[in-house]
């Protein structure tokens, strides 16, 4: 937990800038041809030399990074990081010889470990040669002092004009993007390795960085990045486009140097703190606070499912078992500011993320990981994918998939969506209200619910792990289309209960399945 939190509040104030002016700027490539101390020499480059750069990496005991000038870094606190501003007039492809600009992050107390970053032009690649002229560094003039050869934490892509930026890359092995609503949230992670183990969780690095002018496409960037950690060596190639949503394009080939109990691939890293669904565990004046409310599932088979987020009291993992899944992503569908109330971080901004696999993934499920959070800064929810077949020392793996950083999810069901999930205490007003039974309110809105007439006689189908149901039944909402279900669950003990719901009318399914884990409580 430690570090995602620490990774947490550094990236959101490392990417809180300023808004950068462009200057007139020389890039980093014209700098190079008047001083060659900009650029390394060029050498050969591919993503076959990546791969097989990575390939044989994985034969080799992992070697973990060198930290230089730990006493000077560890120095460059919060506070301290917030002065270090790169030079808007070094921004990289700042004159429009690539597809967007790029500016370079600078080392600091919670990302001491550089990385490599290249430019590549026609095969050839030019390593970007760290120099503290590229960086500002304001009250922190001690950071001015750290030697030529330091190297960087990471980087980000500009927007055109190079005023804000829309993706990063910063911190082992996450990137983030703004996605189509302009307002950082969620991460996404090159590969998860054991997460939610009873053994310590593994934070794999990307710790080189070739970027490059898309061939096919003027207005996307090339992102290959060579994968290191203490059980796992990969190459990647990320395509990143911004036609308005996010999109970007991932091969990821991997190289275990040891037997992996836990491969999370394609790992989305959310926070979810409270929302309607859990108001009781709220300390705070605002009604919701997430970045991410569900998880969407698309089967292989064709269901859609909605899994509301928890807060669990102790970290719960769930696994989804499914063969070649079209997709699955961490959403917030919730999208209406009076149900945040916060004009600082505009959580009914923040991205949905939606994994679409480009080919079949075989067999495996997949897995939602909830921490148990008493504050908004904690990373507590994680989401990948699991293969079925065990992942040993010496196997490759490659898969292919595409990211969505989106306001709604990109393959939206025919069915009606779950809009909101609501517990309380179980009975009928104006009557004893037992003490053992909870009441689940459940909001479905869209699809064929739009159709129908409020005397319809729609159903819920509800079951439960263990407990009984009763009381349940469905209305429309009075002046919507909305269609709201009830029932109460009454179960003794302290297990969680796994309860499943949709609405049917005579023998068709209207509604996406809605699934959630209960852990008993009370009020």
């Amino acid at each position: 937990m430690t570090l995602r939190t620490t990774r947490r509040q550094m990236l959101a104030g490392a990417l809180a800038f300023p808004a950068l002016h462009r200057l007139g700027a020389l890039d980093i490539r014209r700098l190079a041809a008047a001083e060659d101390a900009r650029l390394g020499p060029p050498e050969p480059f591919d993503f076959e030399r990546l791969w097989a750069q990575a390939k044989q990496l994985a034969s080799l005991p992992y070697a973990p990074p060198t930290i230089r000038f730990d006493d000077i870094l560890e120095r460059i606190d919060y506070d301290a990081y917030q002065e270090i501003r790169y030079r808007p007039d070094q921004t990289l492809w700042s004159d429009g010889a690539g597809p967007f600009p790029v500016q370079l992050f600078h080392l600091g107390r919670y990302f001491k470990a550089p990385v490599t970053i290249h430019l590549v032009e026609d095969g050839a690649a030019r390593e970007v040669l760290y120099a503290p002229e590229l960086f500002t560094f304001g009250k922190a003039d001690f950071v001015g002092r750290l030697p030529e050869d330091l190297g960087f934490a990471g980087f980000r892509v500009m927007d055109r004009g190079g005023k804000t930026d829309w993706l990063a890359f910063l911190g082992a092995a996450y990137f983030r993007s703004s996605g189509e609503l302009d307002q950082y949230g969620m991460s996404v992670r090159g590969i998860a390795i054991d997460t939610a183990l009873p053994t310590p969780e593994e934070f794999p690095r990307f710790t080189k960085f070739w970027l490059e002018p898309a061939a096919s496409d003027p207005d996307a960037l090339v992102i290959y990045a060579l994968l290191d950690g203490p059980s796992i060596a990969g190459a990647y190639r990320i395509e990143a486009a911004k036609p308005g949503a996010v999109l970007m394009n991932v091969r990821a080939d991997l190289f275990p140097r040891a037997d992996i109990k836990r491969m999370g691939v394609a790992p989305l890293t959310s926070m979810f703190w409270f929302s309607e669904t859990n108001r009781h565990q709220s300390t705070d004046w605002r009604p919701e606070i997430h970045d991410s409310d569900g998880l969407a599932i698309w089967t292989g088979s064709g269901e859609r499912i909605w899994r509301p987020l928890n807060n669990p009291p102790a970290v719960m993992t769930n696994s989804f078992a499914d063969e070649n899944p079209r997709g699955f992503g961490l959403l917030q569908r919730d999208r209406h500011f009076h149900n945040y109330q916060d004009d600082g971080v505009f959580y009914e901004r923040r991205p949905s993320v939606w994994v679409e696999p480009l080919e079949p993934w075989g067999r495996g499920a997949i897995q939602l990981v909830e921490i148990p959070t008493d504050d908004e800064i904690h990373d507590n929810i994680v989401a990948y994918w699991l293969p079925e077949a065990p992942v040993q020392a010496g196997s490759e793996w490659s898969f292919r998939y595409r990211l969505h950083w989106v306001a709604e999810e990109p393959y939206p069901p025919d069915a009606g969506r779950v809009i909101a999930t609501r517990l309380g205490r179980g009975g009928v007003p104006g009557q004893p209200r037992p003490k053992d039974k909870m009441k689940f309110v459940i909001d479905f809105a869209g699809g064929p619910l739009e159709q129908l007439q409020k005397r319809d006689p729609v159903k819920p189908v509800i079951t439960a792990s263990r407990g009984a149901i009763d009381n349940d039944y469905a209305l429309q909402v009075v002046g919507t289309t909305r269609w709201r279900a009830f029932f109460d669950l009454k179960a003794e003990g302290a297990e969680p209960v796994d309860l499943r719901c949709f609405l049917r009318l005579g023998d068709r399914a209207l509604t996406e399945t809605w699934l959630y884990q209960h852990v008993p409580f009370t009020f």
